[in-house]
């Protein structure tokens, strides 16, 4: 699977829409100035004019709610109390006369029934038929035998409380979760060395004598970088800490100097593996256990994963605002078939970076409501067709467009499902953790808004990169834009009295981390990698019979296992590369140690390369090689295809001979960069 193109500002300018979206609600302003008087009061500043006499997350008047201790005050003391970019945005948002009376619920979401939030979670994880009577399936076996010690435990109990519940609810009889992990008693965690019948193999993709990383203290994270572990799962690194009697390293003052750690991916053997170096099929495995291990993490750490349900509701098919990305995006690629994220949002960043990156306040500036107004009207007639010019459009009325088209879309970019989920992340004391609950946040979420997401994200890391000039810091744009992303349609989601600063400096902090650590949480972690291989070899396997259930089935694959590594072929000196392009025969390359798949990609563009020059003076003209420019080794890449993997472009640093012992049934080929 490709990483998401954004087309040229230039093809932009052809494209234009069909009808306004149905409008959404107006709810009354609240006391959100007076919020912002008193917050100047508190940094020692008179309080400036209101701007309304409502506050849309509060009642009346609450009185200032301090957060707990751990909490939100990790913040700096300056950043914790300025948050007055968030809601100003919010004033802003009511001022736009945006919020029109609804006759759903929205997107916003709902709470779930008893057990429905069980059941969901089975369905999305792929475990949904274990309620069944039935015996495990094949797909269930390999599913099950791929899990870590934490992950099991997690699936474990969402069974039993979906169990409890359908009891309690008079359903009809389900299967008792001991029928599917035999032996396996319920609430127990079993021990790396523990006693218990089953052994649970910790997958991972570090070399045994490389033991897991100690924990460093505060004083590391001021300074220097810090290693972000992918290579095991991130629910076992914390049941380890807590093995140990440790404590979350920094905690309340890892964020005490304004400042967010700095954090370094190893690469191993096998490189990293980013968004997009998958294929499709991978990719939803990817995301199946990610949601397993998210709610495995959550567990050991003992938060409670809250998830919603999406409001049914009536959305508009065709537009620009107010339409689902899926249906957005469907319209966009009868223009462009490659389309992966919204040609309109394409063309609204487009447009901020070449006019606005430098003004000062871009983001924070509202523009002109009665610009902005008949701007929308102009993009939903003129968009697709062309007509439409972006010459006229101002950076500000272009920002408000953009903050609008994100806070319109009928569900949240963040889902209604996982925005709960995202709003807990704050909450985690220990920095690591708290990146590794939001890299498996990311990865769950599904692919049109993942892209989407991303492409919002690397706007505004350039915009952040300008802060001298624009004087937009990464807390600025952080404040201005957590409140498009976390109030749904600018509705709050239901909170108790008084902790409407909590969601604020959450959602700010959210946002805060998102833009600093892209590059982070786009990478596929490694030991993830190393369960879908797993998952795809227990799928191409033969069905065993289980004559004593899930536990004797995992003796017999491990028996299996260790007899297929003692008779493993020897290793080949010599590997045969396959080229997808032009070139029909095989590159051989040898299969040393020392051999990088980046060795492979330039000893091909040489081979290329001098058979481009010595077809120059051939009579050959129906040859494609003269009529090649000549290339550089980054105008390819080297995937591996097959075996215990659909398709997955490979990491240029990535070792071969620890690849192939990866994949030793799979294929090798170079294809040609997408771009």
């Amino acid at each position: 699977m490709a990483e998401p193109a954004l087309l040229p500002a230039a093809q932009m300018e052809r494209l234009a829409p069909v009808s306004l979206a149905s409008p959404c609600p107006r709810i009354p302003r609240a006391h959100i100035a007076r919020r912002c008087a008193r917050r100047r009061m508190d940094l020692g500043s008179s309080p400036e004019p209101s701007l309304g006499q409502t506050n849309q997350l509060g009642q009346k008047s609450p009185p200032p709610v301090h957060p707990a201790p751990g909490t939100h005050s990790r913040l700096s003391s300056a950043e914790g109390l300025s948050m007055d970019g968030f809601w100003m945005e919010v004033e802003r948002i009511q001022q736009r006369d945006e919020l029109r009376e609804e006759t759903g619920n929205g997107g916003e979401g709902r709470p779930p029934e008893e057990g429905e939030t069980e059941s969901q979670w089975l369905q999305d994880t792929g475990l949904l038929d274990l309620l069944g009577g039935l015996g495990l399936d094949s797909h269930h076996r390999g599913l099950l035998s791929t899990l870590t010690r934490t992950q099991v435990a997690a699936v474990r109990r969402r069974l039993d409380i979906y169990t409890r519940s359908a009891r309690r609810r008079h359903k009809a009889p389900v299967r008792d979760v001991r029928d599917i992990f035999g032996a396996f008693n319920s609430g127990e965690m079993p021990l790396e060395n523990g006693d218990s019948g089953m052994q649970w193999s910790q997958l991972s993709s570090r070399t045994p004598e490389s033991p897991l990383a100690e924990p460093e203290g505060p004083q590391a994270q001021t300074g220097r970088e810090e290693a972000f572990h992918m290579d095991s799962a991130y629910s076992e690194q914390a049941a380890l800490l807590l093995q140990r009697g440790r404590q979350p390293p920094g905690g309340a003052c890892a964020l005490s100097k304004g400042s967010l750690p700095k954090f370094r991916v190893p690469k191993g053997r096998l490189g990293l593996t980013r968004i997009g170096d998958l294929s499709s099929q991978d990719m939803r495995k990817i995301t199946a256990l990610a949601l397993i291990e998210l709610t495995a993490l959550c567990d050991v750490l003992g938060l409670d994963l809250k998830r919603s349900k999406a409001g049914k509701q009536k959305t508009a098919d065709t537009g620009l605002f107010g339409v689902p990305l899926e249906a957005l995006l469907e319209a966009d690629r009868k223009a462009h078939p490659s389309t992966q994220v919204p040609l309109l949002l394409q063309a609204l960043l487009s447009c901020l970076e070449k006019r606005g990156m430098d003004a000062e306040g871009l983001l924070r500036v509202p523009g002109s409501q009665a610009r902005v107004k008949g701007l929308e009207q102009k993009l939903e007639r003129d968009f697709y067709t062309g007509l439409f010019s972006w010459d006229e459009v101002r950076h500000n009325d272009a920002s408000d467009l953009l903050k609008r088209f994100i806070r319109e879309l009928p569900a949240p970019l963040l889902t209604a499902e996982h925005l709960p989920a995202f709003a807990v992340v704050p909450t985690i004391l220990d920095p690591r953790q708290r990146l590794q609950a939001l890299h498996l946040l990311i990865l769950v979420l599904p692919e049109p808004n993942r892209n989407t997401l991303k492409a919002l994200l690397e706007f505004l890391r350039k915009v952040v990169a300008r802060e001298q000039t624009n004087k937009m810091t990464l807390w600025n744009v952080s404040t201005v834009m957590a409140p498009n992303l976390f109030l749904h349609r600018g509705q709050p989601p239901k909170l108790p009295k008084g902790r409407e600063k909590q969601l604020a400096a959450g959602a700010a902090e959210v946002v805060r981390m998102m833009v600093h650590y892209q590059d982070l949480l786009w990478t596929v972690s490694s030991f993830l990698v190393a369960q879908v291989r797993k998952l795809n070899d227990s799928s191409g396997r033969r069905p065993q019979l289980c004559d004593g259930g899930l536990k004797t089935w995992l003796r017999r694959i491990h028996a299996d296992k260790d007899k297929a590594e003692g008779g493993r072929e020897a290793t080949p000196k010599v590997a045969k590369i396959q080229v997808a392009w032009l070139i029909k025969d095989t590159l051989e390359v040898p299969l040393a140690p020392s051999t990088k798949v980046a060795h492979v990609l330039r000893q091909f563009t040489r081979h290329l390369s001098s058979s481009l020059q010595a077809q120059e003076g051939s009579e050959d003209k129906e040859s494609l090689l003269p009529r090649i420019r000549l290339r550089k080794s980054t105008d390819f890449f080297l995937y591996e295809v097959g075996g215990n993997i659909s398709e997955h472009r490979l990491d240029p640093d990535a070792y071969l001979l620890d690849l192939y012992r990866a994949n030793p049934h799979g294929e090798w080929v170079i294809k040609q960069s997408p771009t």
